[in-house]
């Protein structure tokens, strides 16, 4: 509720009470009122300061004042004479008068403290109930987050196991391949192919597992961009099959020089060069940029693929993690980009995706120069 509608609407409750204990004094004083020459000023004093005490209970202070002034003046026109007058004609009369206003007004304040005080009561009551059950939901989480890390933890043992225990066979294997291609064999080829990826696979599980445990060592020393963007292209050289990487690289300006860990960025631009490679067509050309931004060295992977729908873009850098539109054996798990996104923040860089303008993707690899490099 807004505060114009906060001061235009009146509170139906209040506006209750008090027309209720103003009933009820009404009502009490045409009763004693009838009965006037059968009572005592002292019962007509103790009858309006019962309702004096309600009506603070029920209504506050401003109530309970009101009633009080209201008590003393009914009083002192109808029950003390000359009936009908606002006028004391006895010295008594003033002993009354001033007894019952000031009973009244004590009476007042103590039940609107005796009423603060219950209200503050009941809200740290209300706050300690709330904090105890936030305080259950959050052991809850607590207990629900533990669980889900021994079973993480257990889930890598499993995959670190497995795959360091498949690297013996595939390797025998593939020399049974070579052999047979050797011998003239057709399918050898065919067969050591598939072991090379199957071998990648599971060297990307593997160390997908050992980031995740925290079981890979970096070695920093201070490298520049382009040397790293240089060996990356040379890697990716084989992979190109008609199509091109294009360096941007400004020779003109200061090298580009971080502290990082040379093999893991490598992998990161190497895996977004594949990347990239999967997506762009033949006879497309695909662009790397080093350069400055702010507190950062940034080296960006762009090509002119489909690029990535919005709806998928915060997990595509999840385990396992491939579009719908791809084909289920379209020759990859989805964990080149988890694995360099990790290796890149295991650095205290980040990676990240934005869309190209005109189409396709740029993904961002950004580290810290080496003049801005924690120590």
């Amino acid at each position: 509720m807004d505060i114009a509608s906060a001061v235009t609407t009146p509170d139906w409750r209040l506006v209750g009470r008090w027309l209720l204990w103003l009933g009820l004094l009404a009502v009490s004083t045409a009763m004693m009122r009838w009965s006037r020459s059968d009572i005592d000023q002292s019962h007509v004093a103790l009858t309006l300061l019962l309702v004096v005490l309600g009506g603070s209970a029920g209504g506050g202070r401003p109530l309970g004042f009101t009633l009080a002034i209201l008590g003393f003046l009914i009083i002192d026109y109808l029950f003390q004479a000359p009936y009908g007058q606002i006028s004391v004609g006895k010295p008594l009369d003033w002993v009354v008068l001033v007894a019952f206003l000031s009973a009244a007004f004590v009476a007042t304040e103590l039940m609107t403290s005796a009423r603060r005080e219950a209200e503050e009561a009941r809200q740290r009551g209300n706050e300690i109930a709330a904090l105890g059950e936030e305080r259950l939901r959050l052991a809850r989480e607590a207990d629900r987050a533990r669980t889900l890390h021994e079973e993480n933890r257990a889930k890598d043992e499993v995959l670190a196991t497995v795959s360091h225990d498949l690297r013996a066979p595939l390797t025998a294997i593939k020399l049974l391949a070579q052999a047979a291609r050797s011998r003239g064999d057709p399918s050898g080829c065919a067969i050591e192919n598939e072991v090379d990826r199957l071998s990648s696979f599971v060297t990307n599980i593997l160390d997908l597992s050992r980031i995740r445990a925290e079981g890979i060592t970096l070695s920093f020393e201070l490298n520049a961009a382009e040397d790293l963007i240089g060996a990356a292209i040379a890697q990716a050289t084989p992979l190109l099959k008609g199509r091109t990487i294009v360096p941007h690289i400004d020779l003109d300006a200061p090298v580009l020089t971080a502290s990082l860990d040379f093999v893991q960025s490598l992998r990161i631009v190497a895996n977004l060069l594949d990347n990239a490679l999967r997506y762009t067509p033949d006879g497309g050309s695909i662009d790397v940029e080093a350069r400055r931004e702010g507190s950062w060295i940034a080296i960006a992977v762009s090509d002119r693929g489909p690029g990535v729908e919005s709806s998928e873009r915060l997990r595509i850098f999840e385990p396992f993690y491939r579009p719908r539109s791809e084909m289920p054996d379209a020759g990859h798990a989805g964990l080149g980009l988890s694995i360099a996104r990790q290796l890149a923040e295991l650095q205290g860089g980040t990676l990240s995706y934005e869309p190209r303008p005109g189409g396709g993707s740029v993904f961002t690899l950004r580290v810290r120069p080496a003049d801005l490099a924690p120590l």
